[in-house]
């Protein structure tokens, strides 16, 4: 006698979806409808937008984005709906980057796949507590859309999937051109933790002793010019920022330090994946000196949350990883994106 196979579908597996469609909802309205004066780069891409109806003209903006955009207004959005698309675009690279950290953590075994929605809602919920999130929205918004995608190339590039690795760095670097600056450090993940680690240590020495500055000054000028006078304004501060560097060493240090929080059959897995993290610290200490250095640092800072998502559904905590805690803290999320946006607290 054949067997069917049940096409049943758990309630609180229906439940998680509900709410993360009504999350992501939330966000594009927030985000779609906020002013033009709400984020310094929003009055430019609204710009941009709508000079497309007069024909466009010459832009340095990135193949992609423009083709993104373009697409857009033939299908004859509104400034809103552009807004509100681009939000909706960055909450579909957000379950790309998941997806592709889960595969990284449980491989094919299918009941832990079944947990894909609460790990999303964990890492949603993390980025939305985020003030780096929220520059990638309203201010950095080309860079966040790429942000992510950066972060599942490297991880493709760690698990050796040359192909993945190729197109999802492609589609990054359409939309940012910076994200080619992560992918050159990919051959870190090449080698073994203890060297990575001297890597960072290394890296994080020279930036903060100002011998990265001193040594692009003298033997790549051009470099070190362009840097300095570059995008230059009184609202960004130029020179070594040591809190930076302090903070994002702190990041790539926490998955070992709270390693024994985590299960052990995930436990390595994270851990290496804070050597991608790593690469996408070090153009910073390579060159985050000028102005804006922190843009330097959102690809890195974004993909934190994926990692503390990671190491809260695969705590040994039990009460951390409860989904029904998880859910409300997405709802609560929530309220802190929404002060966040409207008060452009970020980082």
């Amino acid at each position: 006698m054949t067997q069917r196979r049940s096409t049943y579908v758990p309630a609180a597996t229906t439940l998680s979806a509900l709410l993360l469609i009504a999350v992501g909802l939330f966000g594009c309205w927030l985000v779609g409808t906020r002013p033009l004066d709400v984020g310094t780069d929003t009055q430019t891409y609204a710009g941009f937008f709508q000079g497309l109806s007069s024909g466009g003209g010459e832009t340095r903006l990135e193949p992609g984005f423009v083709y993104l955009t373009w697409g857009l207004w033939k299908l004859g959005f509104g400034v809103i709906g552009y807004q509100t698309a681009l939000f909706a675009f960055m909450l579909g690279t957000i379950f790309i980057a998941t997806r592709r950290y889960q595969d990284y953590l449980v491989g094919d075994d299918p009941v832990q796949r079944r947990g894909f929605l609460t790990f999303l809602g964990a890492a949603i919920m993390l980025l939305y507590v985020s003030p780096m999130f929220v520059n990638a929205t309203i201010n950095a918004v080309r860079q966040g859309l790429a942000a992510l995608l950066v972060f599942a190339s490297l991880l493709s590039f760690q698990r050796k999937q040359w192909l993945a690795f190729v197109v999802l760095g492609a589609v990054a670097a359409s939309l940012h051109l910076s994200s080619l600056l992560y992918l050159v450090f990919a051959p870190v993940l090449l080698f073994g933790t203890r060297m990575q680690r001297l890597i960072a240590v290394i890296a994080f020495a020279s930036y903060v002793s100002g011998l990265s500055t001193m040594i692009v000054r003298a033997f790549i000028p051009a470099l070190y010019e362009l840097m300095m006078t570059y995008t230059a304004t009184d609202r960004s501060r130029v020179g070594v920022r040591v809190d930076f560097a302090v903070f994002s060493i702190f990041w790539y240090m926490l998955p070992f330090v709270l390693a024994p929080l985590v299960r052990a059959e995930y436990r390595e897995k994270i851990k290496q994946s804070a050597a991608v993290y790593l690469v996408m610290t070090l153009p910073f200490f390579a060159v985050g000196w000028g102005y804006f250095s922190n843009r330097y640092l959102l690809p890195a800072w974004l993909s934190v949350s994926l990692i503390l998502a990671a190491m809260l559904v695969h705590s040994r905590v039990a009460l951390l990883r409860n989904p029904l805690l998880l859910r409300f803290g997405l709802i609560q999320s929530c309220a802190a994106f929404y002060y966040y946006v409207t008060n452009e607290i970020l980082i």
